[in-house]
């Protein structure tokens, strides 16, 4: 870890708390754009946890939690959603001081953030006399609702929202069901996230950060294949309950391989020397259609078996 002179901690205790301020506050009062800005608020945690070691990087959290706190009011479930995004942060940093492989380090992250967040929900459906799933249930139903709203205020046509309208219990009944494997699932892709965006600006300035190696190169292990298989069986089945049990399993493991696939197009991209505007296009291509993402998870699936970046050397070894 580099060596900091003797004003420069104040500075960026200072500096990552605004950053982080910057962020929620984005977050909060600015629809749609805020919620794809509050994945990034493990960033400043991560990178000033790095920086400033365990006890000064911690500043940076708890100041920023007085502060949303003063926002709030009260203890929310957006406020959980905002504390374990910054716990998420700090926990990245812990496991890569570690020198971790890719995938205990993102792993271990997303199980501690997912165990913590349900023991927050517990602590908080005691303070409110709720169970964690009629709070579940409450708080999707009013993102639905808000969403709805929005569709509205879109100009969407009367036909189409009254459609949406009446397929809300179905697609409330869906999504709570399937919480588990969103959460872990967003876990994972705002981990993975953080941690490239991380990589980069650690790099620069020339601060720790551990050796993953080339992440294009990186292949998800081989016995995930039987995983997906699995769950894809169990959707056949005519349970109800085992049929949700097998959508989360997918969900989760469809991440992972999403990742696969964006490693295959990144590996290609620098091959074949793309330039950056041209990435950074067909990038958000991914993020924005839905059937491009699909051929994305797609890739990353099959090439179990057709190894387009011809990496039977490699794979054996600690993520080269």
């Amino acid at each position: 870890m580099p060596q900091l002179k003797q004003g420069q901690i104040p500075k960026d205790i200072l500096t990552g708390t605004a950053i982080a301020c910057l962020i929620f506050a984005i977050s909060v009062y600015i629809p749609i754009f805020g919620f794809f800005c509050s994945f990034f608020i493990p960033l400043p945690i991560l990178f000033y946890r790095l920086k400033l070691g365990r006890k000064t990087g911690l500043i940076i959290p708890i100041v920023t939690l007085f502060i949303m706190v003063m926002i709030f009011g009260k203890f929310s479930i957006d406020l959980l959603f905002f504390i374990e995004l910054m716990f998420l942060g700090f926990a990245l940093g812990e496991l890569l001081e570690i020198d971790l492989t890719i995938e205990k380090t993102v792993l271990y992250a997303c199980a501690a953030v997912f165990v913590t967040g349900l023991m927050g929900l517990f602590l908080y459906g005691q303070l409110t006399h709720m169970g964690i799933v009629a709070l579940a249930s409450e708080y999707v139903d009013k993102n639905l609702q808000l969403t709805l709203a929005l569709y509205k205020n879109m100009g969407v046509s009367e036909e189409n929202i009254q459609m949406i309208s009446d397929s809300l219990p179905h697609i409330q009944y869906v999504l709570i069901r399937i919480i588990p494997a969103l959460v872990f699932a967003s876990t994972l892709f705002v981990s993975w996230t953080n941690l490239l965006m991380a990589r980069t600006i650690l790099n620069t300035k020339s601060a720790f950060f551990s050796a993953f190696g080339l992440l294009n190169r990186w292949r998800p292990p081989e016995i995930l294949v039987w995983g997906v298989i699995g769950c894809g069986l169990v959707l056949l089945i005519p349970n109800s309950s085992l049929k949700l049990l097998g959508l989360n399993g997918l969900i989760t493991l469809l991440t992972v391989y999403f990742f696969a696939g964006i490693a295959i197009v990144s590996f290609f991209f620098e091959k074949k020397r793309f330039p950056r505007i041209f990435r950074i296009f067909l990038y958000s291509m991914i993020g924005l259609q839905q059937f491009i993402l699909l051929m994305v998870i797609g890739l990353g699936f099959i090439d179990v078996w057709l190894n387009f970046r011809k990496l039977e050397l490699k794979t054996s070894q600690k993520n080269e």
